[in-house]
């Protein structure tokens, strides 16, 4: 392949793309390596031009029957979404196989069922970013591969809510931001109203334009305004259903993106585990399972997090009908618990963060626990422990794939195992 500094490596050309990579982006063989070129589709000759591993797309010669009309405006431009251009079943297929891809990497084949796709205008929580450009304030989502922000005129993943609250959105944030900075609106809808919370803005903010920030999300209406996990104001309590309880989340704090998947993990992970009388939640977060599952389990939570077992805590003292509920900050990652600790349990939920949970699942695969639901938003990484356990002895009952952000190449993932003692 030409240099990177040779100007004819930049020239444009003719290719044929092969297949759609990991990233979303169409790839390509030129000179025996393999290029990117986004917005494309496997079969499709296009022309591009560039230099180095991703190339710009310039024009779709021939393209795939499988390829559907953008519905947004800003696809292409806005980095938010990447897989617009994909018909509904290739896309429902592409998600599939994300996961299969990464269970044969590590040597492992399951049963896999098609992806749960969830719809459009259903995200109810987005981060959105604002930079202030002379007295201008630029509002939206990044750009492609950018720090440019978009300006977004609409949204069609994000609930009308938060669509609706874009303008006043822009018009809080410009009241935290000098010049030259970029702060993070980070905006979910709750039962009580739209919650916000802000990140990224400058100790030098005055208390005057905090005041002035959260005088404008009152006006706007939203139920809770906090910056840098600090409640600012708070006009009504944010809350959410978890099954018959409530959820109570603290600010900031990490929720699934969209109501309709959480309600299809929680369907999936409370029917394999219907007959454990006693369960680990592990990486609990603030309670998305353990409210569900002690309807019928008496439940121990555990998450590193004070804030979210503080409020898993709160949800469960007002909540009625549970079995007992038992909530401990412990960092899972340097003190997970053991398999002697976990002999007590006939089911585990697990839900970690992207990294997975390797030193837990090394302890799981010893115990004798004998279902486990592992939660997964990265499938490289769900394979791995996958991997752990399956060597220490459990059975991969099935997959099934979510897909709770729509039109993009992420796939989250919900695996049933079994342990026969």
């Amino acid at each position: 392949m030409p240099a990177l500094h040779d100007p004819a490596a930049s020239r444009a050309r003719t290719l044929t793309i092969e297949s759609v990579g990991a990233q979303g982006d169409g790839r390509a063989k030129e000179n025996d390596i393999w290029v990117s070129v986004p917005f494309t589709l496997a079969g499709e000759r296009v022309r591009v031009e560039g230099a180095g591993e991703r190339l710009t797309l310039l024009e779709i010669l021939e393209p795939s029957p499988e390829r559907a009309v953008p519905v947004c405006r800003h696809f292409g431009t806005c980095g938010g979404c990447t897989l617009q251009h994909m018909a509904p079943a290739p896309y429902a297929a592409f998600k599939r196989d994300l996961v299969v891809r990464a269970l044969k990497s590590r040597g492992l084949e399951a049963e896999v069922a098609p992806a749960w796709i969830t719809p459009p205008a259903s995200r109810r929580r987005a981060t959105f970013a604002a930079r202030k450009t002379g007295k201008q304030v630029a509002f939206g989502f990044h750009a492609r591969r950018s720090h440019a922000l978009v300006a977004l005129e609409e949204c069609p993943v994000v609930r009308p809510a938060l669509a609706a609250a874009l303008p006043r959105l822009r018009e809080i944030a410009g009241f935290l931001l000098p010049a030259k900075d970029e702060i993070a609106l980070l905006v979910t809808e709750t039962a009580s109203g739209l919650d916000l919370h802000i990140t990224g803005a400058s100790p030098g903010v005055t208390a005057l334009a905090r005041a002035e920030a959260a005088s404008a999300a009152l006006r706007a209406g939203f139920a809770r305004v906090s910056i840098e996990g600090a409640d600012v104001l708070t006009e009504r309590r944010p809350s959410l259903p978890a099954g018959g309880a409530s959820l109570y989340p603290p600010p900031g704090g990490f929720l699934q993106a969209s109501a309709e998947a959480e309600v299809e993990m929680e369907r999936i992970v409370r029917e394999h585990l219907k007959f454990a009388t006693s369960v680990a939640d592990l990486f609990s977060g603030c309670g998305t399972f353990a409210l569900r599952l002690a309807a019928e389990s008496s439940v121990l939570a555990a998450e590193g997090n004070a804030a979210a077992i503080d409020a898993l805590k709160a949800s469960v003292r007002a909540a009625h009908g549970l079995k007992p509920v038992t909530a401990e900050v412990r960092d899972l990652f340097r003190n997970p618990f053991g398999a002697r600790e976990l002999a007590r349990f006939d089911g585990i939920v697990l839900d970690p963060p992207r990294a997975g949970a390797a030193a837990q699942v090394a302890e799981i695969a010893k115990s004798r626990v004998s279902r486990l639901a592992y939660v997964s938003c990265d499938p490289a990484t769900l394979a791995r422990d996958l991997r752990t356990l399956v060597d220490g002895g459990y059975r991969i009952v099935r997959i099934h794939p979510i897909d709770q952000f729509l039109w993009s190449a992420h796939v989250e993932a919900v695996a049933l195992l079994e342990k026969t003692p």
